[in-house]
């Protein structure tokens, strides 16, 4: 358990904490800019911090016992920690104070955030590196996602300066990038060491269900999906008003003698 946290085991805690000390810090930004009373927004900041610990030190305390590398059973384990929280990330996404909030929030925050995925693909090349996890896992393999954060940063830009074309280029941003994580979430699963692995070749992919590399696929990787989920319920509800504006306003115009 010691290996672990050598060099670059200690950089995925450090990574997801500075991942969440961002998106803390600009949920606290955005819940200042709402017309809710200071109880409302303590009660929303307060409670995702609360969600927040309860599930890091929950994939803690499990991946220190060895749940998660248990691959006797389907759906790995790891993989559920990718998709227990999925559900919820639609309800909020979805809900009237999720609407809300997502009104308030600046559209390139949510693209730049994805930059992170450079830092996450870097770490899993060192990883392979060091003999803890296959080929396929990394950039030199099949893993392709990089590409989303590197793209993050461009788009970013141009959606922070507002340009014409920006919301429509975010949102093939957000398709390509979903594109991309949903192909690495089947290359990682079909590396694992259970009854439908494809990729035979060693190590198998078990390293992610140790601690602390539990955090890639119980936090890293629903960050990467929410934001992009976010983005998209963001950026397709503001395009819907632009495009009923743009009709009312036309038929007020031949409405006009």
């Amino acid at each position: 358990m010691k290996n672990n946290f050598s060099t670059p085991g200690f950089l995925w805690p450090l990574l997801t904490l500075v991942c969440l000390v961002m998106i803390l810090t600009g949920l606290r930004a955005v819940l200042k800019k709402t017309k809710w009373g200071k109880s409302d927004q303590d009660k929303t900041f307060f409670g995702a911090l609360f969600i927040l610990v309860i599930w890091i030190s929950l994939l803690t305390v499990l991946s220190r016992n060895g749940f998660f590398t248990d691959f006797n059973k389907l759906p790995p384990r790891p993989a559920l920690a990718m998709l227990i929280p999925l559900p919820i990330i639609f309800l909020i996404a979805f809900s009237k104070k999720g609407t809300q909030l997502l009104q308030t929030v600046p559209s390139h925050w949510l693209v730049f955030m994805q930059s992170f995925r450079i830092i996450v693909e870097l770490l899993l090349l060192f990883a392979f590196m060091a003999g803890k996890l296959p080929v396929q896992m990394t950039f030199e393999g099949r893993n392709f996602d990089v590409i989303t954060g590197v793209l993050a940063l461009p788009v970013g830009y141009v959606v922070a300066r507002k340009k014409s074309y920006a919301p429509k280029l975010a949102i093939a941003f957000n398709v390509i990038g979903i594109m991309l994580l949903l192909n690495i979430l089947v290359i990682a699963v079909l590396s694992m060491p259970t009854s439908i692995r494809y990729f035979m070749n060693e190590p198998s992919n078990t390293l992610v269900g140790q601690f602390p590399f539990i955090l890639l696929p119980g936090v890293l990787v629903p960050i990467a999906y929410t934001m992009h989920i976010f983005s998209l319920r963001q950026l397709l509800a503001k395009q819907g008003k632009v495009d009923i504006s743009r009709e009312s306003n036309q038929l007020m115009s031949l409405s006009q003698p």
